[in-house]
C-alpha cells in the first residue's frame, strides 16, 4: 500500500444497519523543512514528492531565487534538508519573519500585497498566453481524471500545471492545497523551468491569497480554481496582472482579473 494511503477499520451506518468495512484514508504527517541546519517550517502534508514540496515552498516564499543556489535536497522520513552551494547568501531576517507570514491566516490585508511586491515576483506577459474558453472548460475534468489517491480516499486537493492548449504537464495531490501547489512549482523549479510564463495553474479547491502569491512568484499568468476566490486573492491578481478564474466547473467560470488572456 502506498505511504500516501492508510487502510483503517470503520463502520458504515445506513439507517439502522451497520456494516464493518476497511476504509482508505489520505495520510497526513508533518514535514520538517530545513535549510542547512536551520528549521524553516513544519507543514502537515501527504507523504510523496517531499523534495519538490520543500524546494517549491522555499522558492514561492522568496527564500530561494533559482535552482542554481541549491547544492542538494536530502529527504528522510518526515524531513527534507536543502543544502545551498558555497557562497550563496540567504536573508536570515526573512527566515525569522517567515513563521509569522505563513501562519494559518497569513499576514492580513495590504501588508500581504506589499510584502509580495518586495519579493520581486516576475513581471507577467501582458496578454499571453491566449487561452480559449473551451480549453478552460476541459481543465477540471482532466485534473480530476488524474488523481489516483483522491479516487481511493476522496480526501485530497490537487494542483495541475497545463500548457495553453490544455495539456496536463504536472499534477500533484496533497491534504493541503498550498502543499499541492508547492509540489508542482517545486518540480518545475528543480528542473530549471521557472519562471512559468506560458503556463496555467489549476487547483481543485478555492483560490486564496496564498495560492495567488505562489502562482505569481513562479511567474504563472493564469490561475484557475474550481472553487471561489477570496477578496484578497482578487485584489492581488488585479494588482499584478494575473488572470484569476473561479468556479471553473460545469461548463462555466467567472473571470475576476486579466480577461485579456481568455479569448
Amino acid at each position: 500500500m502506498s505511504r500516501s494511503i492508510l487502510v483503517v477499520p470503520a463502520n458504515k451506518v445506513d439507517g439502522e444497519s451497520s456494516i464493518a468495512f476497511q476504509d482508505q484514508l489520505a495520510v497526513e504527517e508533518p514535514l520538517e523543512i530545513r535549510l542547512g541546519s536551520k528549521t524553516v517550517s513544519v507543514t502537515m502534508r501527504t507523504p510523496g514528492h517531499d523534495t519538490e514540496l520543500a524546494a517549491g515552498f522555499l522558492f514561492t516564499e522568496g527564500i530561494l531565487r533559482g535552482p542554481g543556489e541549491v547544492e542538494n535536497c536530502q529527504s528522510s522520513k518526515n524531513a527534507v534538508t536543502v543544502t545551498l552551494k558555497p557562497g550563496v547568501e540567504i536573508d536570515l531576517e526573512r527566515l525569522e519573519r517567515h513563521f509569522y507570514m505563513t501562519s494559518s491566516c497569513g499576514v492580513c490585508g495590504k501588508a500581504s500585497i506589499e510584502a509580495l511586491r518586495m519579493r520581486e515576483c516576475p513581471i507577467l506577459p501582458r496578454e499571453a498566453p491566449a487561452v480559449s474558453p473551451n480549453v478552460i472548460h476541459r481543465l477540471p475534468r482532466i485534473l480530476r481524471e488524474d488523481q489516483p489517491v483522491f479516487e481511493r480516499t476522496g480526501g485530497l486537493h490537487a494542483a495541475g500545471l497545463f500548457d495553453a492548449e490544455g495539456k496536463l504537464l504536472v499534477i500533484r495531490e496533497d491534504v493541503g492545497r498550498h502543499n499541492a501547489v508547492d509540489k508542482v512549482i517545486g518540480a518545475e523549479f528543480l528542473a530549471s523551468r521557472t519562471p512559468l510564463l506560458d503556463r496555467l495553474l489549476v487547483v481543485s479547491g478555492r483560490a486564496s491569497f496564498e495560492l495567488t502569491q505562489k502562482a505569481l512568484m513562479a511567474g504563472i499568468p493564469i490561475l484557475a480554481a474550481v472553487g471561489a476566490p477570496s477578496s484578497l486573492a482578487v485584489e492581488t491578481a488585479q494588482r499584478f496582472n494575473l488572470t484569476l478564474l473561479g468556479f471553473v466547473r460545469d461548463g462555466r467560470f467567472n473571470i475576476y482579473s486579466g480577461p485579456q488572456r481568455i479569448q
